[in-house]
């Protein structure tokens, strides 16, 4: 019987191109089948049903949970690779007690820094607006570009993503600074920028506003509505960190009475994002479907070392275990 492999949520069906999937087996001598799934399981019922016969998942980021009640329905699964190193929504004590390996990559922090930067740059120069007017005939110049040269960058975090970006924004000429519950004046120091009073001085202050935290009981919802009301009609916030930092009907009351100049967003509470969200339609947001760490570089690294894992896995060493 082959080792069976699925790789969720291979949304492009690129996951195969990437990687050279038949090391495993030529190495082991054990059959390697590998099935993409290239539409996300929408309930633990379908998700129990599609990988009832796979010994190995291979899931992307933290889209999938993997709790108690699902692993406890794969009695066949024995290895699970996550891409990052980091996962909070795989039950660690349950695959261990299921006897599933859990195995991790590694994952760059390259693209989120760059997808920042095109989301403030798309809002601040009114790209989307001005290309669909372009392409439909619409009206030739209809915005003013919001400067970034000599405006103000508030992050809030400022660690090895947070501390890219703000040296990109140094680059453009901004006055950056940032703002952690630990973030010390001899770190933001190192980085060049300078350490807010508070919370609520980097949100009254800041033209434009990033999130770069983890999600945490202390993040969870420390973007709300007294939070929102304190920035300026004129300012942009982005996020490419995780949607619940920020009160997601906070966020929408805003964009949609005009309380701020716009929003870009990358992360949301439910994903795929349903069809008939809000999010989908709100006005002065621009939002992509978590292309964070969708980057060719990125792919090479979580598929290439998935299939290191499953080599390392089947050769009796796993590598890059996680919990």
């Amino acid at each position: 019987m082959p080792f069976r492999c699925a790789v969720l949520d291979d949304f492009q069906n690129v996951a195969t191109t990437f990687a050279d999937w038949s090391v495993p087996a030529s190495a082991s001598g054990e059959e390697l089948e590998v099935v993409s799934f290239t539409e996300h399981f929408g309930d633990e019922d379908e998700l129990a049903s599609a990988l009832a016969d796979f010994d190995c998942v291979v899931t992307l980021r933290e889209r999938v949970p993997f709790p108690a009640s699902l692993l406890d329905r794969l009695p066949r699964l024995r290895l699970l690779i996550a891409s990052g190193m980091r996962n909070s929504v795989i039950d660690y004590a349950a695959a261990k007690a299921n006897g599933v390996t859990v195995c991790g990559t590694e994952s760059s922090s390259t693209p989120p820094v760059e997808l920042t930067w095109a989301l403030l740059l798309g809002l601040a120069r009114g790209l989307v607006q001005e290309n669909t007017a372009l392409r439909e005939g619409g009206p030739w110049q209809s915005t003013v570009g919001a400067d970034l040269h000599g405006r103000r960058l508030g992050l809030l975090g400022l660690g090895k993503i947070g501390s890219s970006v703000a040296r990109v924004g140094l680059a453009f000429g901004m006055e950056v600074s940032a703002w952690s519950q630990n973030l010390t004046d001899e770190r933001a120091a190192e980085v060049g920028v300078r350490l807010a009073a508070s919370k609520e001085e980097l949100l009254s202050e800041s033209d434009f506003v990033s999130v770069h935290l983890a999600l945490s009981d202390r993040t969870r919802g420390l973007l709300g509505p007294a939070e929102l009301a304190l920035l300026k009609p004129t300012a942009y916030l982005v996020n490419t960190s995780r949607a619940a930092i920020v009160d997601q009907d906070a966020l929408l009351a805003t964009l949609r009475e005009g309380r701020v100049a716009g929003a870009g967003v990358d992360v949301f509470e439910a994903e795929p994002l349903p069809a008939d969200h809000p999010m989908r339609t709100a006005p002065r947001l621009l939002a992509t479907p978590h292309l964070g760490y969708v980057s060719r570089a990125n792919y090479e690294r979580y598929y290439g070392q998935a299939v290191e894992g499953i080599q390392a896995y089947l050769a009796g060493a796993p590598v890059r275990v996680l919990g």
